[in-house]
């Protein structure tokens, strides 16, 4: 079974992919690598962030077969994003009740 080209540029860090096994991911990441250098450091920090939450979830990814391998990346993000929101909200809403009570 062929692998996900998402799956292929989530396992390995910038620059470490084949160009021979990967072309998909490979012009995928060349495109990105140019974007995230142009980001102040900071914020590469937050990007390289994103796609560690996406290899979360390599397993699901390989399934969206349909969808274009960025598409699937950038819903491994949102999910972990959510997940993130939804944590912060669970300890705010605990903390406005004990202030409260």
């Amino acid at each position: 079974m062929p692998t996900h080209p998402t799956i292929a540029f989530l396992i390995e860090p910038y620059g470490s992919h084949s160009r021979h096994h990967h072309p998909t991911s490979t012009e995928t990441e060349a495109n990105l690598s140019a974007f995230r250098r142009t980001l102040r450091r900071s914020d590469q920090y937050i990007f390289d962030g994103l796609f560690a939450a996406a290899r979360r979830h390599i397993a699901a990814i390989g399934q969206a077969e349909s969808l274009l391998p960025f598409e699937t990346a950038l819903l491994a993000m949102l999910l972990e994003q959510s997940k993130e929101i939804a944590v912060l909200q669970q300890e705010l809403d605990e903390l406005k009740k004990k202030n409260l009570g």
